[in-house]
Protein backbone atom coordinates (compact mmCIF):
# COMPACT_ATOMS: atom_id res chain seq x y z
CA UNK A 1 0.00 0.00 0.00
CA UNK A 2 3.01 2.44 0.94
CA UNK A 3 4.65 1.53 -2.36
CA UNK A 4 1.11 2.26 -4.28
CA UNK A 5 1.03 5.85 -2.84
CA UNK A 6 4.29 6.64 -3.35
CA UNK A 7 3.53 6.06 -6.92
CA UNK A 8 0.70 7.52 -7.21
CA UNK A 9 2.06 10.75 -5.68
CA UNK A 10 4.92 10.77 -7.66
CA UNK A 11 2.69 10.58 -10.99
CA UNK A 12 0.52 13.61 -9.69
CA UNK A 13 3.79 15.22 -8.84
CA UNK A 14 5.63 14.34 -12.60
CA UNK A 15 2.06 15.71 -14.12
CA UNK A 16 1.53 18.95 -12.35
CA UNK A 17 5.36 19.69 -13.18
CA UNK A 18 5.01 18.69 -16.75
CA UNK A 19 1.64 21.29 -17.29
CA UNK A 20 2.56 24.20 -19.50
CA UNK A 21 1.33 27.30 -17.43
CA UNK A 22 -0.85 29.28 -19.10
CA UNK A 23 0.45 33.07 -21.29
CA UNK A 24 -0.66 35.87 -19.51
CA UNK A 25 -1.11 39.03 -21.86
CA UNK A 26 1.13 42.18 -20.65
CA UNK A 27 -0.34 43.88 -24.07
CA UNK A 28 -3.57 43.46 -25.71
CA UNK A 29 -3.17 46.05 -28.30
CA UNK A 30 -5.26 48.94 -26.46
CA UNK A 31 -4.45 48.82 -22.34
CA UNK A 32 -1.51 49.79 -20.94
CA UNK A 33 -2.40 48.81 -17.48
CA UNK A 34 0.05 45.50 -16.81
CA UNK A 35 2.97 48.13 -17.25
CA UNK A 36 4.21 51.74 -15.65
CA UNK A 37 7.15 53.90 -15.38
CA UNK A 38 10.73 52.81 -13.94
CA UNK A 39 10.30 54.22 -10.14
CA UNK A 40 7.12 55.19 -10.91
CA UNK A 41 3.32 54.24 -9.83
CA UNK A 42 2.12 56.04 -13.04
CA UNK A 43 2.21 55.08 -16.75
CA UNK A 44 4.48 57.26 -18.85
CA UNK A 45 1.74 58.46 -20.92
CA UNK A 46 3.79 61.56 -22.57
CA UNK A 47 6.76 59.31 -23.90
CA UNK A 48 4.75 55.91 -24.28
CA UNK A 49 1.26 55.60 -26.59
CA UNK A 50 -0.53 53.16 -28.10
CA UNK A 51 -0.61 53.16 -31.87
CA UNK A 52 -2.67 50.59 -34.08
CA UNK A 53 -1.87 47.74 -31.93
CA UNK A 54 1.03 48.60 -30.56
CA UNK A 55 3.29 50.56 -27.32
CA UNK A 56 4.90 52.87 -29.37
CA UNK A 57 7.61 55.37 -27.71
CA UNK A 58 7.49 59.03 -28.39
CA UNK A 59 10.45 60.61 -29.82
CA UNK A 60 10.97 64.50 -28.45
CA UNK A 61 8.26 64.21 -25.85
CA UNK A 62 8.54 65.76 -22.39
CA UNK A 63 11.43 64.77 -20.76
CA UNK A 64 9.78 64.09 -17.43
CA UNK A 65 8.14 60.82 -19.01
CA UNK A 66 11.29 59.72 -20.85
CA UNK A 67 11.58 56.83 -18.52
CA UNK A 68 11.43 53.08 -19.44
CA UNK A 69 8.70 51.23 -18.55
CA UNK A 70 8.14 48.12 -15.91
CA UNK A 71 6.04 45.45 -15.55
CA UNK A 72 3.64 45.77 -12.39
CA UNK A 73 4.67 42.08 -10.95
CA UNK A 74 8.34 40.47 -11.02
CA UNK A 75 9.15 37.06 -12.53
CA UNK A 76 11.58 34.53 -11.92
CA UNK A 77 11.10 31.84 -14.30
CA UNK A 78 9.34 32.45 -17.41
CA UNK A 79 8.57 32.90 -20.99
CA UNK A 80 8.27 35.86 -22.75
CA UNK A 81 7.14 36.87 -26.04
CA UNK A 82 6.83 39.77 -28.04
CA UNK A 83 7.32 41.26 -31.72
CA UNK A 84 8.94 44.54 -31.99
CA UNK A 85 10.25 46.98 -34.81
CA UNK A 86 12.17 50.02 -35.18
CA UNK A 87 11.87 53.29 -36.99
CA UNK A 88 15.53 53.95 -39.25
CA UNK A 89 18.63 53.82 -36.99
CA UNK A 90 16.43 53.46 -34.08
CA UNK A 91 17.61 51.69 -30.89
CA UNK A 92 15.84 50.13 -27.66
CA UNK A 93 16.41 46.97 -25.14
CA UNK A 94 14.05 44.41 -23.33
CA UNK A 95 15.97 44.26 -19.84
CA UNK A 96 14.73 41.46 -17.53
CA UNK A 97 15.25 40.76 -13.85
CA UNK A 98 15.31 44.14 -12.65
CA UNK A 99 15.25 45.81 -9.31
CA UNK A 100 14.74 49.48 -8.65
CA UNK A 101 17.50 50.01 -6.21
CA UNK A 102 19.16 52.19 -8.81
CA UNK A 103 18.35 55.25 -11.12
CA UNK A 104 18.62 52.74 -14.03
CA UNK A 105 17.11 50.05 -15.49
CA UNK A 106 20.20 48.58 -17.09
CA UNK A 107 21.92 48.62 -14.00
CA UNK A 108 20.86 45.55 -12.46
CA UNK A 109 18.96 44.46 -15.44
CA UNK A 110 20.50 42.39 -18.60
CA UNK A 111 19.31 43.39 -21.63
CA UNK A 112 17.81 41.56 -25.13
CA UNK A 113 19.16 44.17 -27.54
CA UNK A 114 16.34 46.05 -30.47
CA UNK A 115 17.53 48.02 -32.88
CA UNK A 116 18.22 49.00 -36.43
CA UNK A 117 21.95 46.88 -37.40
CA UNK A 118 22.05 48.98 -40.44
CA UNK A 119 22.22 52.63 -39.59
CA UNK A 120 22.79 52.70 -35.97
CA UNK A 121 26.36 52.39 -34.67
CA UNK A 122 25.25 50.09 -32.29
CA UNK A 123 25.21 47.59 -35.12
CA UNK A 124 28.82 47.71 -36.51
CA UNK A 125 29.52 45.40 -33.10
CA UNK A 126 28.44 42.05 -32.60
CA UNK A 127 27.70 41.96 -28.82
CA UNK A 128 25.86 45.30 -29.13
CA UNK A 129 23.71 44.54 -32.35
CA UNK A 130 19.80 43.36 -32.42
CA UNK A 131 19.60 40.35 -30.21
CA UNK A 132 22.20 40.37 -28.25
CA UNK A 133 22.78 40.22 -24.60
CA UNK A 134 24.15 44.22 -24.86
CA UNK A 135 27.71 44.69 -25.16
CA UNK A 136 28.62 41.02 -23.12
CA UNK A 137 27.31 38.16 -25.52
CA UNK A 138 26.68 38.32 -29.78
CA UNK A 139 24.27 36.19 -31.27
CA UNK A 140 24.57 33.91 -33.39
CA UNK A 141 22.99 32.65 -37.12
CA UNK A 142 20.11 35.59 -36.42
CA UNK A 143 17.62 36.57 -39.23
CA UNK A 144 16.69 40.28 -38.84
CA UNK A 145 13.67 41.60 -40.89
CA UNK A 146 13.80 44.56 -42.30
CA UNK A 147 13.58 47.97 -40.44
CA UNK A 148 9.67 48.98 -40.53
CA UNK A 149 8.78 45.34 -40.31
CA UNK A 150 7.97 43.26 -37.18
CA UNK A 151 10.75 40.88 -35.53
CA UNK A 152 9.71 38.31 -32.99
CA UNK A 153 11.52 38.25 -29.76
CA UNK A 154 11.28 35.29 -27.38
CA UNK A 155 13.05 35.58 -23.84
CA UNK A 156 13.04 32.33 -21.74
CA UNK A 157 14.79 32.84 -17.37
CA UNK A 158 14.66 29.64 -16.34
CA UNK A 159 16.50 28.80 -12.92
CA UNK A 160 19.44 31.31 -13.57
CA UNK A 161 19.69 29.84 -17.19
CA UNK A 162 18.69 32.39 -20.38
CA UNK A 163 17.97 32.48 -23.97
CA UNK A 164 17.83 34.94 -26.65
CA UNK A 165 15.47 33.74 -29.40
CA UNK A 166 14.23 36.30 -32.55
CA UNK A 167 12.15 35.12 -35.46
CA UNK A 168 12.05 31.05 -34.51
CA UNK A 169 15.68 30.74 -33.82
CA UNK A 170 17.77 30.55 -30.73
CA UNK A 171 20.34 33.16 -30.94
CA UNK A 172 21.99 32.83 -27.89
CA UNK A 173 21.89 30.78 -24.20
CA UNK A 174 24.26 31.41 -21.18
CA UNK A 175 23.99 31.44 -17.17
CA UNK A 176 23.70 33.76 -14.86
CA UNK A 177 25.98 32.26 -12.08
CA UNK A 178 28.98 30.40 -14.46
CA UNK A 179 32.21 31.51 -14.29
CA UNK A 180 32.47 32.82 -18.19
CA UNK A 181 29.78 35.10 -17.51
CA UNK A 182 31.02 36.65 -13.90
CA UNK A 183 34.15 36.98 -15.99
CA UNK A 184 32.89 38.73 -18.86
CA UNK A 185 30.81 41.14 -16.76
CA UNK A 186 34.26 41.65 -15.21
CA UNK A 187 35.72 42.44 -18.06
CA UNK A 188 32.85 45.27 -19.64
CA UNK A 189 31.76 48.90 -18.60
CA UNK A 190 28.85 47.03 -15.83
CA UNK A 191 31.84 46.01 -13.73
CA UNK A 192 31.20 49.49 -12.22
CA UNK A 193 27.50 48.47 -11.11
CA UNK A 194 27.78 45.84 -8.25
CA UNK A 195 23.68 45.29 -8.31
CA UNK A 196 24.22 44.08 -11.85
CA UNK A 197 22.76 40.96 -13.61
CA UNK A 198 22.80 39.51 -9.64
CA UNK A 199 18.57 39.60 -9.48
CA UNK A 200 16.98 35.42 -9.34
CA UNK A 201 14.05 37.93 -9.54
CA UNK A 202 12.57 40.73 -11.14
CA UNK A 203 10.65 43.72 -13.55
CA UNK A 204 10.87 43.51 -16.98
CA UNK A 205 11.32 46.78 -18.63
CA UNK A 206 11.05 47.63 -22.37
CA UNK A 207 13.51 50.83 -22.83
CA UNK A 208 13.33 54.47 -23.64
CA UNK A 209 15.96 55.52 -25.86
CA UNK A 210 14.35 58.84 -27.71
CA UNK A 211 14.14 56.96 -30.65
CA UNK A 212 10.43 55.37 -32.58
CA UNK A 213 10.52 51.84 -31.44
CA UNK A 214 6.80 49.57 -31.29
CA UNK A 215 6.29 46.91 -29.13
CA UNK A 216 2.97 44.71 -29.58
CA UNK A 217 1.73 41.20 -28.70
CA UNK A 218 3.50 40.83 -25.14
CA UNK A 219 2.77 37.97 -23.42
CA UNK A 220 4.31 35.99 -20.69
CA UNK A 221 3.97 32.82 -18.54
CA UNK A 222 5.38 31.99 -14.74
CA UNK A 223 6.83 29.09 -14.44
CA UNK A 224 8.29 26.92 -11.71
CA UNK A 225 12.13 25.81 -12.51
CA UNK A 226 11.64 23.26 -14.96
CA UNK A 227 15.42 21.53 -13.83
CA UNK A 228 18.26 22.32 -12.45
CA UNK A 229 20.42 24.41 -14.61
CA UNK A 230 23.89 22.91 -14.72
CA UNK A 231 26.64 25.39 -14.35
CA UNK A 232 29.15 24.75 -17.38
CA UNK A 233 31.45 27.18 -16.80
CA UNK A 234 31.25 28.80 -20.00
CA UNK A 235 28.87 30.68 -22.52
CA UNK A 236 26.35 28.44 -23.80
CA UNK A 237 25.70 27.83 -27.21
CA UNK A 238 22.89 27.15 -29.97
CA UNK A 239 22.84 22.77 -29.89
CA UNK A 240 24.31 23.09 -33.45
CA UNK A 241 26.86 25.78 -32.89
CA UNK A 242 28.72 23.68 -29.84
CA UNK A 243 31.73 22.78 -31.59
CA UNK A 244 32.55 26.53 -32.97
CA UNK A 245 34.11 28.85 -30.85
CA UNK A 246 32.42 30.96 -28.14
CA UNK A 247 30.67 33.90 -28.91
CA UNK A 248 32.73 36.43 -26.44
CA UNK A 249 31.97 40.46 -25.80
Amino acid sequence: MKVFIAVTLLLVLTSVSQAKPKWHVLFDGKATTEWRGFRRDSFPAKCWQVEKGSIKTVGGCEKSDQVDIVTREKYRNFELELEWRVASGANSGIIYLISEDQDQTWKTGPEMQVLDDDKHPDGKKPSTSAGALFDLIAPLKKTLRPVGDYNKARLVVNNGHVEHWLNGDKILEYDLESADFKELVAKSKFKGFPRFALNSEGLIALQYHGDDVWYRKIRIRAFLALRSAPLRGSVWLAPDTQSQPRATA
